[in-house]
């Protein structure tokens, strides 16, 4: 149960960051840190306790195994997380040549 309430935490941090910093790269690892929890969330869903990898083996007894779906749908989401955040990178960088701040609230000014 602990490892629920610091992974919402974690998630928490991130939003913090997104919420209320103006800095864009901030607000780029915020993001990352919200995903990062989520996947984290996903993963101790599929967690048990006293289980064994999901490899079944000749002449061995199925036990209680992990479940595989949640570390495949980790693996993806964080394919795409990296996706996103490449794209908000490239975004950020083209904003800074614009404007030449990663401001966002001089950015909202100098937009006209």
């Amino acid at each position: 149960m602990t490892l629920y309430i610091l992974c919402f935490a974690l998630f928490l941090v991130g939003l913090y960051g997104i919420l209320t910093k103006r800095d864009l790269v901030k607000i780029i690892l915020s993001s990352g840190i919200m995903g990062y929890a989520g996947n984290l969330m996903i993963v101790l869903f599929g967690y048990r306790r006293g289980a064994i990898y999901p490899i079944l083996e000749k002449g061995k007894e199925a036990a209680a195994m992990v479940d595989p779906l949640p570390q495949a749908l980790v693996l993806t989401s964080i394919v795409i997380e990296l996706g996103v955040t490449a794209l908000l990178a490239a975004l950020s960088i083209r904003l800074f040549q614009k404007y030449r701040t990663y401001d966002i609230t001089k950015i909202r000014k100098l937009s006209g």
